[in-house]
């Protein structure tokens, strides 16, 4: 269950980057509703971006969050499942299937 709440959590700091990358967030209590969670979780998100080096500041006049220096999150996820030597490949919500592999080897 771990792996679950940790993949939420990286969606979640993927999809705040994204609107605050757009400078399209609204104020705190906006931004945590788009987001589905609670102001208080949004600050600890902005935490996150920061402990991570972002420079978030939120501009009353445009009521949005920006960063104020260059900035950009990468997430790439790759799953791997293998079940009856039948392997299953999830990129991102992608799946991909393999043939049936012979014994245990890899692509």
């Amino acid at each position: 269950m771990g792996t679950m709440k940790t993949l939420k959590q990286i969606q979640r700091l993927q999809k705040t980057h994204q609107f605050i990358q757009q400078e399209n967030t609204g104020t705190p209590k906006e931004f945590a509703q788009k987001l589905h969670i609670s102001e208080r979780e949004l600050y600890n998100v902005i935490n996150h971006l920061k402990n991570l080096e972002a420079h978030v500041s939120y501009s009353r006049k445009t009521t949005t969050y920006y960063y104020t220096s260059n900035f950009d999150l990468l997430v790439n996820i790759s799953v791997q499942v293998l079940v009856n030597e039948q392997l299953t490949t999830i990129y991102a919500g992608k799946i991909k299937e393999n043939a049936l592999l012979q014994g245990l080897c890899s692509e």
